[in-house]
């Protein structure tokens, strides 16, 4: 090894190699091996990094710079003693480990448990070494963590990605991969590190699928540690099977006992009650009091998302620019959302949603709305989040007053999304002839998810009578 500005000098082959390194200080584990107190000799008073496979093992100090340290440790203390009346921040010699600690934190290796926080004092002449400087920086996760993140977030502006997508990734990146990480470089992950980070997702109790996707993350992340030249391949993780968990959907009979009783509420003028079914009463609610009351809006929400196939987030965002009348051969709605899912098609729907979609729009222009900017449902809330969730609260309390269990017979929970695969199952059911790519394309999904989610709970004898169907003889 030779020290130079911009680069550290390797013997490989008998030839002598220039590898650019940022003014690190490096030799291979081979060399160091064979000529030890040549390498450290020649360190000064900085760090060397011993490389295997281009991959830092391990740093290695000369004495000259030990007893340095150890030096400013002695100094302090001595301070401290001469001192004692003094209120001065200053550092004993019993402190010289916890320097030690505090740089394995900021260097990415794992600790036993955090340290408290130190009095600010003078770095020492190995803060500033190999393992801080330069690309070395990388070599941790929260530095790939930022540059994650900004690489999402050009996807965002290119339309490649939804803001949301950024927002769950930083949420799933605070809540256990940088805290699982935070002290273990990139360049030492191992099979066995990711088996126990899985554990500690299971722990917690999360799902097939949420694991799945918290192990994307990580990968993303391992990729940029490639990228940096950190790692040659991505460690193997764990396999994870993921279940599907279709959401639940309503009966024919369930269907129409709900839209009767939003109707009946609307007239009755009921309010719903302030409570919670997983804690009952609260004495601070979150829906405002003028939401407490019924409006029309939520039977015609039930019935055009029926009769639309669209998702909650569609309904929520839906304008009056979105939807046109449709008066031909068919009578329907002609619908361009914007962009959900990387689906921008138009969407048509069944004649009911017509009928549903002028009530809304006789109702809007009644009250002094009704314009092409204007919200087909609840348009005079302007928080559109907000909207989404009355409606979702509103359902719930329909299905009670219906005496529509919460959940399915499987155990899965009834919300406003299962109105979406009620409709696609209602066209599996009762459609004549139903061309499944068609019914995909127009819900905005695939066949596939079609037949791994909507269609999951369809069994034959849904559909006995087809089953059991004759073809008529030919004359």
């Amino acid at each position: 090894m030779v020290r130079a500005k911009n680069a550290a000098f390797f013997f490989q082959d008998n030839r002598m190699t220039v590898r650019p390194l940022f003014g690190f200080l490096c030799a291979s584990l081979d060399d160091f091996l064979v000529k030890p107190l040549n390498i450290v000799g020649e360190s000064g008073a900085s760090a060397v990094a011993i490389l295997d496979a281009n991959q830092p093992v391990f740093y290695v100090v000369s004495p000259d710079a030990w007893r340095e340290m150890s030096k400013g440790g002695r100094t302090a203390s001595q301070k401290v003693k001469n001192n004692k009346n003094e209120n001065e921040e200053t550092v004993g010699e019993s402190d010289d480990l916890e320097e030690l600690g505090e740089l394995d934190q900021e260097q990415g290796f794992p600790v036993p448990a955090p340290r408290p926080k130190l009095s600010p004092r003078k770095r020492s002449v190995m803060a500033d070494s190999v393992m801080t400087q330069g690309a070395m920086r990388a070599n941790n996760f929260d530095v790939l963590a930022d540059q994650l993140i900004a690489q999402e977030n050009q996807r965002v502006q290119r339309g490649e990605l939804s803001a949301a997508s950024v927002g769950i990734l930083k949420n799933r990146l605070d809540a256990h991969v940088l805290p699982y990480f935070k002290y273990i470089p990139p360049s030492q992950v191992t099979p066995m590190m990711m088996d126990a980070f899985v554990k500690r997702l299971t722990d917690a109790h999360l799902s097939s699928t949420t694991v799945s996707q918290y192990l994307v993350v990580v990968r993303k992340l391992l990729k940029l540690a490639i990228r940096h030249g950190f790692l040659r391949e991505v460690p193997e993780l764990p396999t994870i099977k993921v279940a599907n968990r279709p959401r639940s959907m309503l009966s024919l009979k369930e269907y129409a006992a709900v839209v009767r009783t939003a109707h009946r509420l609307v007239r009755r003028g009921d309010k719903a009650p302030e409570v919670k079914a997983s804690n009952g009463h609260r004495e601070r609610f979150w829906v405002q009091p003028r939401n407490l009351s019924l409006p029309p809006d939520m039977a015609w929400a039930i019935r055009f998302m029926v009769n639309s196939f669209v998702r909650p987030g569609d309904l929520r965002q839906l304008k009056h620019k979105h939807v046109q009348v449709v008066r031909g051969s068919s009578v329907y709605l002609r619908m361009t959302l914007p962009q959900t899912k990387r689906h921008d098609a138009p969407m048509v729907t069944l004649r009911p949603a017509v009928q549903v979609y002028e009530a809304a729009l006789a109702q809007a222009q009644r009250d002094g709305r009704g314009g092409p900017e204007d919200y087909v449902f609840l348009p005079a809330e302007t928080d559109r989040n907000y909207a989404l969730a009355v409606l979702g609260f509103w359902f719930k309390w329909v299905m009670r007053e219906a005496g529509v269990a919460p959940e399915d017979a499987m155990g899965r929970l009834r919300t406003l999304y299962c109105l979406r695969h009620t409709s696609i199952m209602f066209r599996l059911l009762y459609g004549q002839g139903i061309d499944m790519l068609t019914l995909a394309r127009n819900a905005r999904t695939s066949v596939q998810m079609i037949e791994r989610f909507y269609a999951s709970a369809l069994d034959g004898e849904m559909n006995v009578a087809m089953l059991q169907s004759r073809r008529t003889s030919k004359p």
